[in-house]
């Protein structure tokens, strides 16, 4: 026999090898977007950590210098610092629209997603109309609702002065303003959470509504034993999501009302932009407020969503 005719079987990769290759192909994948995420959110999140130790000073860097946690103290516990008074101020007008914003915003889009969930005549319109304001910019939405609100020419103004009624200062004075913001962030951010509700409505299991009926509850003891209780994975991510979004409330306040009247709706993130951005610009103590508001946040969320767990199970 030649020795040409005898075939060699092929070698085998290593299992080290094969390991190797499986756990590098979903890498391949990843990297695109890892390499992305670094560059727009890891890097510059560290980098303003960085800088919240820093006297930093944008127009003049070679007169950046480092001040270590003196900002946190100025903005934390200095009451003679101007920092601590925009700090403080700016947080309780954020906290004052999240306490007023989260409700609201959790429970009409449960009401309205339950009554669209009942499939009324018409309900697919009446559902797209109501989730269509949450395609528009911010600025859409404020040129629509402004000119509702104005005082002199506003359409609700002008609908209450010819009904002989008096004209409502909306933007002007407390607390309509917080009520015109109020309304603007629902009318334009409750259709996700609505949608989000419906359609944990859907996996509701129907066989617990029969054996509801048979044991004689009626719609409302429905509602709170079995449709509210099966909505526990939806109302933690909304509850969760809408905190973390009212938290960061920027455009309705600076767009609508400026931040008035007599700064009672100028929120932290205003202050912030103008530390950060404005003639002025004091980088460190604006990237000190963003990383003590993020603790905040951190902390705020761990603790809603602790409780919303224990109310899930």
């Amino acid at each position: 026999m030649n020795d040409s005719s005898l075939t060699v079987p092929a070698k085998r990769p290593s299992q080290f090898v094969q390991k190797l290759k499986k756990g590098l192909t979903p890498l391949v994948f990843l990297i695109p977007y890892l390499t992305i995420f670094s560059i727009f959110f890891i890097i510059p999140f560290i980098y303003g950590i960085v800088i919240s130790f820093f006297d930093w000073n944008l127009f003049y860097p070679e007169q950046t210098t480092f001040v270590g946690f003196n900002n946190y103290y100025r903005i934390w516990f200095d009451t003679s610092s101007i920092f601590y008074t925009y700090f403080w101020s700016g947080l309780k007008n954020t906290l004052i629209f999240v306490i007023c914003s989260v409700p609201l915003l959790i429970s009409v889009p449960l009401f309205l997603a339950i009554l669209i969930d009942l499939e009324p005549r018409g309900f697919r319109v009446f559902r797209t109309i109501l989730f269509m304001p949450t395609v528009l910019s911010i600025s859409a939405v404020i040129l629509v609702w402004k000119w509702q609100f104005y005082n002199n020419g506003g359409f609700i103004n002008s609908l209450l002065t010819k009904l002989g009624m008096a004209e409502i200062p909306f933007l002007i004075q407390q607390p309509w303003a917080w009520i015109s913001i109020l309304i603007v962030t629902i009318w334009w951010t409750m259709g996700t959470n609505m949608v989000i509700f419906g359609a944990g409505l859907k996996n509701v299991d129907k066989s617990l509504y029969e054996a509801a009926a048979i044991d004689g509850a009626n719609y409302f003891q429905t509602l709170r034993f079995i449709t509210i209780p099966s909505l526990a994975p939806q109302m933690f991510i909304v509850g969760i999501t809408t905190m973390l979004a009212s938290f960061n409330v920027y455009g309705q306040p600076d767009l609508l009302t400026n931040g008035g009247p007599n700064f009672t709706t100028t929120v932290l993130m205003m202050r912030i932009r103008g530390l950060a951005f404005g003639a002025n610009a004091r980088a460190g103590i604006a990237t000190a407020m963003a990383v003590s508001m993020g603790i905040i946040m951190i902390v705020l969320s761990v603790i809603q969503a602790r409780y919303l767990r224990k109310r899930g199970e």
